[in-house]
């Protein structure tokens, strides 16, 4: 049951769609099992260039079957115009399987996101006002809308009055904003109906069926491991588990047929959003690894936060993911550096710590402790080999592995699909 779960082991956007649609050729299914359109995969296949944003990054892989998997919040207005979207583009999107189980984003989600978010001010939590926790937080409160209720439309209508219900109450008398409809809310759903019935699946069935039948199935996390609801820099993370156990919940396997665990992780540090960043840098050479990296959120175009890299975080992931593989990505944007900070321990009221603490305030207050590695001015970026690597890149690479805990079998050294060297292979 060759069954993989590729992850961020840092806070998002660490390059999982490259890592994913390096795979996709050697892969049956790709699952994402959790999040919505707010994480975005940037995947360059020859000289084209693909964002997308609630797809599995899969979709590009001709013979793969991508599925969206029971644990993904779905908004079908921005599955059905990425599908457009790709079809334009000469993509075969006719393989996609939707759980009946994932749970819709609804146009009064999206409202309450952005209004809950404004009135918060200075304690905002820096969400991407795409509905994303609303929903989730309507799936634990039993309130949640599922594609397959767009198929019954008197549970529909009954689900849709449970939850404006309560939310027309803090809509009008905290926010002082218009109640919305429940007539409209459910006209506007049901017309996703026939648009997303084609794709519409019992993905659970599907995915353990192929695994019975010794398919390759990758499970792909949007995010990072910080971003973990229950094990990330909480309250400033997402709002579902992008680690290896949320594959599970999300997508409906059980943990014994998990056969390998993926972390990619960027040779450097980024965020988006609010929330501490020991690593963050302030100066030229913050400005320089963002410009240099292209570091700028794939869904909600602002800038990444950018910082060096950071060994305790990556020894954490390894930790709760169980990770058996690092994917490590962009070596080549640190091409030039004379000396390469990397941080090893935290300094936390004086005293050195290692690993990361659990205690919000701690963490808040945390220093980086660094170790300088020399860098390194030779373009990596043609390097097809880890023998290829100038010296001081290999030394980089791998005190990366021996303090992050886990083998580094493949480096990104360009955004181009070929432009990755594989020292172990994932399958």
């Amino acid at each position: 049951m060759p069954a993989l779960v590729l992850l961020g082991a840092q806070w998002g956007d660490e390059g999982k769609g490259k890592a994913t649609d390096l795979l996709g050729g050697s892969v049956d299914y790709v699952v994402r099992y959790q999040g919505g359109n707010n994480a975005g995969h940037t995947v360059v296949v020859g000289d084209q260039k693909y964002a997308l944003h609630l797809l599995p990054s899969g979709i590009l892989s001709p013979g793969c079957t991508p599925v969206i998997g029971n644990g993904v919040v779905v908004d079908p207005s921005v599955l059905l115009s990425e599908l457009s979207g790709l079809n334009e583009r000469g993509v075969d999107t006719s393989k996609l399987l939707l759980s009946g189980n994932a749970h819709i984003i609804t146009p009064y989600n999206v409202t309450v996101d952005k209004v809950t978010e404004r009135f918060l001010g200075k304690r905002k939590i820096g969400t991407t006002g795409r509905g994303i926790g609303p929903t989730y937080a309507d799936k634990i409160n039993r309130v949640g809308i599922r594609v397959q209720d767009l198929y019954d439309e008197s549970i529909l209508t009954q689900k849709v009055e449970a939850a404006l219900d309560i939310k027309n109450q803090i809509l009008t008398k905290l926010y002082n904003r218009r109640a919305m409809a429940v007539d409209q809310a459910v006209e506007e759903l049901l017309g996703y109906a026939d648009k997303l019935a084609p794709y519409v699946a019992d993905t659970v069935l599907v995915i353990n069926q192929a695994l019975e039948e010794d398919k390759v199935v990758l499970f792909e996390g949007g995010q990072g491991t910080l971003l973990d609801i229950d094990h990330g820099t909480y309250p400033f993370v997402t709002s579902s588990n992008p680690t290896a156990g949320g594959a599970c919940t999300g997508a409906g396997v059980g943990p014994t047929k998990i056969s390998r665990v993926i972390g990619i992780l960027k040779a450097y540090t980024t965020r988006v959003g609010a929330g501490p960043f020991p690593t963050e840098l302030f100066d030229e050479d913050g400005e320089a690894l963002r410009r240099i990296g292209g570091e700028r959120g794939v869904t909600t175009g602002r800038d990444r936060r950018c910082g060096w890299f950071d060994a305790v975080i990556a020894r954490y992931a390894t930790r709760v993911n169980g990770l058996t593989d690092f994917f490590l990505t962009k070596l080549d944007v640190l091409t030039g550096w004379e000396q390469i900070p990397v941080c090893v321990a935290y300094e936390i009221d004086g005293k050195r710590v290692e690993e990361l603490p659990y205690s919000q305030t701690d963490f808040h207050h945390a220093k980086p402790v660094y170790e300088m590695l020399p860098g390194w001015s030779e373009d990596i970026s043609k390097a097809k080999s880890f023998t290829d690597l100038p010296k001081n890149a290999q030394a980089y690479v791998k005190a990366l592995e021996e303090m992050s805990g886990a083998p580094i079998s493949a480096i990104g050294v360009g955004p181009g699909r070929d432009e990755t060297i594989e020292i172990n292979s994932f399958l």
